[in-house]
C-alpha cells in the first residue's frame, strides 16, 4: 500500500510546487518572516521541524490585523457565536458529524469526550504510547472517574484480541466496573508518526459498535494522515462517536481544539466546558486564524509531501544521506548525514535556508514535513542539503 501511496505523490511531483534554487547570500537575505498578500509567510525558508508554519508571534499578528480589515473576524461571547461557529460549522462538516465545538486545549477535548461517552464511573481503553494516557495528567481518572487501561507497550496499535482480553478481565472483578470507551490515537506522536493499522481499527470498532462501547477518535493530526493515505477525514471519523483535531499543530493557531460528533452529545458541551475554566471569553483569536488555513489545507499539504518524497528518493542517492522511515508512517523520517560534526551541518543548513530540529542519538535528524516544503523544489533542497557537507 505504501509503495502504492509513494508513487502517486511522485506523480504528483509534477506540479509547480516551490521557488526554485537561490544563492546562499541570497537565501539568507530573503529568510524573514514577512506575510505575502495571501496571509502566509514570504519568507523561502524550509522548516523541517514540527507540523506546521511556525508563525512567528509578528506573523500572528499581521494576519490577524488583516483579517480583521478584510471583515473575516466576527466576535464571540464565551467561545460561543462569532468566528468561533464558522469554524466549528466548517469542521463538522468536514468530519461528517452533526456537531463541533471549540476548546481551548487538546487534553480537555480529549477529557471531555471520554467522559461523555463514558457516562459515569468507568474504565476506558488506551493506547499505553498515547498522549491521552501520558500527557494529560490523569485527569479522566482524577476529575470524571473514568480509570484509563493501557494496552499496547511500545507499539501505535493494540488487537481485537487484546480489547476482548481487557474487557473480559473487568467484567469478571467482584466490583463491576465495565469499560464504557475505548480511545483510539492516529497518527501515535510517542511513535513518531505512525498510523494505528487500518485492519486492527476496523476489528475493534466493529466489536465497539457490537458491545456498545463508546467510541472516540484523538485525531489530533487526523488531516495529515489523511494526505499521506488518500483517504478522508470523514472517512476515518465515521466509525467514532467523538473526533478531537488540533488546531494549532498544523493549522497554525496558537491553541484551540475541536472536538466533533453528534448534536445530542455536544449540544450542550459548552456548559462542562465553562465548568472545567474553559469558557475564554474571547476566543476569536485562534479560530480565525485556523479558519484561515483550513480551506484547501489536504491539497496544500499533499503537495507538500510530493515534494519530500521526492526529495528522500534523490538525496538517498547520495552515499551521505539515508533515510529510515517509520512503520506505518505519516509525516516523520529519520535522516542520517555522514557528517563529522552534524551540530556544523546544520548550522550551514540553516545559512541556507533549511532549518533542521537537532541532531539525535545515533547522529541522525528528525525530520518532520509540513507546508513549507512547497516553498522550495526537490531538487533544489538536495542542491542545499550536498553543498552543506
Amino acid at each position: 500500500m505504501h509503495g502504492i501511496l509513494r508513487r502517486k505523490f511522485l506523480q504528483a511531483g509534477s506540479l509547480g510546487l516551490g521557488a526554485g534554487w537561490f544563492s546562499p547570500a541570497a537565501l539568507k537575505a530573503q529568510g524573514g518572516l514577512e506575510l505575502s498578500s495571501a496571509g502566509r509567510s514570504a519568507s523561502t525558508r524550509v522548516r523541517m521541524v514540527g507540523d506546521g508554519l511556525g508563525l512567528s508571534p509578528s506573523e500572528q499578528g499581521h494576519l490577524l490585523s488583516r483579517l480583521a480589515d478584510e471583515g473575516q473576524i466576527d466576535r464571540d461571547s464565551y467561545s460561543n457565536g462569532g468566528t468561533v461557529e464558522k469554524l466549528e460549522e466548517m469542521f463538522a462538516r468536514l468530519l461528517g458529524k452533526e456537531r463541533a465545538v471549540f476548546m481551548p486545549t487538546g487534553t480537555l477535548a480529549n477529557h471531555l469526550a471520554v467522559r461523555a461517552l463514558a457516562g459515569g464511573p468507568s474504565r476506558a481503553l488506551v493506547q499505553a504510547e498515547s498522549h491521552l494516557f501520558n500527557d494529560s495528567g490523569d485527569c479522566l481518572q482524577t476529575l470524571s472517574a473514568v480509570t484509563l487501561m493501557p494496552l499496547a507497550a511500545g507499539s501505535g496499535t493494540f488487537t481485537l484480541d487484546e480489547v476482548r482480553e481487557a474487557a473480559d478481565r473487568t467484567a469478571s472483578g467482584r466490583v463491576r466496573r465495565p469499560v464504557s470507551v475505548i480511545s483510539i490515537e492516529t497518527p501515535v506522536r510517542r511513535r513518531f508518526g505512525e498510523m494505528f493499522n487500518p485492519v486492527d481499527m476496523d476489528q475493534v470498532t466493529t466489536y465497539a459498535r457490537q458491545a456498545g462501547i463508546g467510541l472516540h477518535l484523538d485525531g489530533a493530526r487526523l488531516f495529515l494522515q489523511s494526505a499521506y493515505t488518500g483517504i478522508d477525514v470523514d472517512e476515518y471519523a465515521r466509525p467514532f462517536d467523538t473526533v478531537y483535531v488540533s488546531l494549532y499543530k498544523y493549522f497554525n493557531a496558537v491553541s484551540g481544539a475541536v472536538l466533533a460528533g453528534p448534536k445530542a452529545l455536544l449540544d450542550d458541551m459548552y456548559h462542562t466546558r465553562r465548568m472545567f475554566g474553559a469558557g475564554l471569553p474571547g476566543a476569536w483569536p485562534f479560530a480565525a486564524v485556523a479558519l484561515h488555513y483550513l480551506p484547501g489545507f489536504i491539497d496544500r499539504f499533499r503537495a507538500a509531501v510530493a515534494v519530500s518524497e521526492s526529495f528522500i528518493d534523490q538525496l538517498t542517492q547520495h552515499e551521505a544521506f539515508s533515510v529510515e522511515r517509520m512503520q506505518l508512517p505519516t509525516n516523520l523520517f529519520r535522516l542520517r548525514v555522514a557528517s563529522p560534526n552534524l551540530t556544523a551541518y546544520r548550522a550551514r543548513l540553516r545559512d541556507i535556508g533549511v532549518d533542521l530540529g537537532g541532531n539525535r542519538a545515533g547522529g541522525s535528524f528528525l525530520v518532520g514535513v509540513n507546508e513549507t516544503w512547497n516553498r522550495s523544489t526537490a531538487g533544489s533542497l538536495v542542491d542545499r542539503f550536498v553543498a552543506a557537507l
